[in-house]
This record gives structure tokens, sequence and C-alpha cells, in this order.
């Protein structure tokens, strides 16, 4: 599974007005070259492991062209260690880093733009003598497998910190959705505990025991309607589950959170109050801000995600 998904959200960029990401007037001066071109100079390099080929890099980091030109402006992103698009590119130099390194490295531009900017031709404000950098804070390495923990804890951090603020933004509007989902339990005699963020589940059907993990794909049949039964949508009326990867935030809190309580072929009905919903929003014609929702769910199957 490639993560180096940042540049080509950045290439309406590349044409970007002149704003420096340093001021180094000689940008050779310091530097070491690899036997493929790779000028490189640590500014900071520590110690320990380097990353291994498909691990991933938390990096903070910007490119410039001739000291002037911003194409990347200064930003967070991951990568993944893979094999060298052209000798002596950003990814030679990646696999030289370790945890806390401060690096710049100059690369070829004409190559750098065709492979790693993904663009046909060098764009027509630069010249092949141009210098490119990559200025590199090094924030972490860790192994691809990590990578939906750490995202699925992330949103989780997100989603409480959202949900904390949407409370005391609204309390008046809370406490009306709160009473009306206690109420509703209350009247239709359904007894469940919530968990720590006030979703209830019921099971309804037992499945195998298996439960997916973070990151792995889920297949779910579910019907969706308002707490006075108002349908809104049904996986089953198109006769085909959807899919999503688990935990990390493609859908909607309820479900993240909700989902990885089942089993395989398990079957149940998730209570889902506004904040793990749809907020103070709305969504479509149905669904009005503050509205607690209610999920006939089945995991039908999980995988892992395709590499």
């Amino acid at each position: 599974m490639n993560k180096n998904f940042m540049f080509m959200a950045f290439v309406a960029m590349l044409f970007a007005g002149a704003s420096a990401c340093s001021q180094e007037k000689v940008p050779y001066e310091g530097y070491q070259k690899t036997q493929n071109g790779l000028y490189y100079c640590f500014h900071e390099q520590n110690t320990g492991e380097t990353p291994k080929m498909g691990d991933l890099i938390d990096a903070t980091l910007c490119c410039v062209v001739n000291d002037t030109a911003s194409i990347v402006p200064t930003m967070s992103n991951t990568f993944q260690l893979i094999e060298s698009l052209y000798p002596g590119d950003v990814f030679e130099g990646l696999s030289m880093v370790h945890v806390g390194d401060s690096v710049s490295f100059i690369v070829n531009i004409d190559s750098t733009f065709r492979t790693f900017f993904g663009q046909p031709t060098l764009p027509s404000q630069f010249v092949s003598t141009d210098v490119m950098r990559f200025d590199m804070r090094i924030e972490d390495i860790y192994p691809e497998s990590e990578y939906a923990k750490r995202m699925a804890a992330k949103n989780q951090k997100a989603t409480a910190e959202r949900v904390a603020k949407m409370v005391a933004d609204h309390p008046e509007e809370s406490a009306q959705a709160a009473q009306a989902l206690k109420d509703f339990l209350a009247q239709n005699k359904i007894v469940a505990e919530p968990t720590e963020s006030g979703l209830y589940y019921v099971m309804t059907q037992e499945g195998n025991g298996e439960k997916p993990e973070a990151g792995q794909i889920v297949h779910i049949h579910y019907t969706g309607t308002l707490l006075d039964g108002t349908k809104f949508d049904s996986s089953y009326d198109r006769e085909q589950p959807i899919q999503f990867p688990l935990g990390v935030g493609q859908v909607i809190p309820g479900w993240d959170e909700g989902i990885a309580l089942m089993s395989k072929g398990e079957k149940g009905v998730l209570y889902i109050p506004y904040y793990l919903a749809y907020g103070d929003r709305a969504a479509g014609d149905v669904i009005k801000p503050y509205s607690n929702l209610k999920f006939e769910v089945e995991l039908v199957d999980f995988e892992d995600m395709p590499r």
C-alpha cells in the first residue's frame, strides 16, 4: 500500500509564487554526494536504525527551486520507502535517515518533476540547471503494519476532541438529543449499556468470534433510520454491502466504533448519539442537525487491505 499520497495533491502549486523555505546562498556548500548523484547535507543527524524498504516515514518538509520558488510549502506528510524512481532521487536519501534527523537533499530537477511529481515535462519557468532542494525533518519511522493502528488512534483522538467541543458549543441541543435517545431506549424497553463515548450496541445474531482490526476492509449490510423509524438508506435495498477501511475516519464515528465491536457474521443494532453521527449538520433531506440515528448492521466479512 503506497503512502506517498501528498504530492499529486500539490501539483496545482507547482507554479506558486516565490516564497523561500530557507536562505542558503550556496546550496552545495557542506553537501556530500552519493555514487548515484544525490547531494545530501545532515544539519542534525541521529543514530539508530534506518528505514527498511516498505517502512513509513513521517516527515515535515518543503521543496524549493533556487532557494526562491516554493514547489511544496512546509507541511507534514507520510512517505513509504520504495525503490528509487531514478538514480539519486529523494528515496535514496530517505533510506539514510533516522528519527529526529534534519536533512536536505538536492536532486535532479528534470527527473524529479517527471517521476516524483508526475509531470511529463519540466515546467516552463524552470531550466534543467536549476537547483531543486528538499528540506526535511524526520519525525518517525515505523513498519507499514502499524499505519492503520496509528491512523485509528489519531482518528479516535480527533473524534473525542470534536465531540467535546460540539457538546460544549451546543449545550441545549446536546441535552435535548441525549434525553430523546434515553427516552427512546426506555420506551422500547431496550436494555444496553453505553460505551464510554455514549454509543449503544445490541447484538441480535452472534458471529463467529473473529473481529476486524483497524485498517482492515469490512463489508457491511445496513439499514439506517431515524428514531421515529423513517428510513434514509439501506444496502439491503441495493443488494450490495458497502466496504470501507475500519477505524480511519472514512465513515461516521459511531460506525467506526460500533463495527469494531462485532465479529464476522454478527448482526446487531447501533443506537448512535448525534455527535457520533452527523453532528450539528444535516445529511440529505431526512437527517436533520442533532439527529440520533439507528442502524441495523451486519458484518458480512472483512479482509486485509490490498497491498
